[in-house]
């Protein structure tokens, strides 16, 4: 893909510049425990990149459990928390990222992450120094698989945005500099 057209790029975080997947259902797994709520890895795995209480609130509906999801969210913030590892670099995207940025290109990521934890991770694998701009599900209202994550990602950037799904380019909207 020829990507010297392009002001910048925006990865999203989980599941494209890091494989932590792992850790966010091994989380799940154990706050499901704590609420002797069944636990379906292949259905935690279909939720992936979504905000922590988009994934509870679903849980939740699945279950027809009248509840109020930010205990399950507590729950499994604390569960990651308690992680060390949370993740690792995949390294194909990171090539990617590490290209661009060389040339100067603008580097953002969008994550369905909470702050505190994107940074952790982003820091931790030696990614941060490289990113000009990080929107994580702290920064919008309207949480992934809507847009706004990298609507303002790329807003903040400067840039303008694009989608890019299964090799076909559609515009979103466009932000004027």
């Amino acid at each position: 893909m020829d990507l010297s057209a392009y002001q910048g790029i925006i990865f999203d975080m989980d599941g494209t510049l890091v494989d932590s997947m792992p850790t966010h259902i091994k989380a799940w797994q154990q706050t499901c425990h704590d609420f002797g709520l069944p636990f379906e890895c292949d259905w935690f795995y279909s939720m992936g990149g979504s905000p922590t209480i988009n994934t509870a609130i679903a849980l939740l509906k699945k279950y027809n459990i009248d509840a109020d999801p930010q205990l399950l969210v507590m729950s499994k913030l604390r569960h990651f928390d308690d992680i060390n590892h949370k993740g690792d670099i995949i390294p194909a995207t990171f090539s990617i990222l590490k290209q661009q940025k060389a040339i100067n290109k603008r580097i953002a990521v969008g994550t369905g992450c909470y702050r505190y934890h994107a940074l952790e991770i982003l820091t931790t694998l030696g990614i941060l120094p490289l990113l000009d701009v990080v929107v994580t599900a702290n920064d919008v209202q309207r949480h992934k698989p809507l847009p706004d994550t990298f609507l303002e990602a790329a807003h903040a950037a400067g840039m303008d945005c694009y989608r890019v799904r299964d090799g076909i380019i559609g515009e979103f909207r466009a932000f004027k500099q």
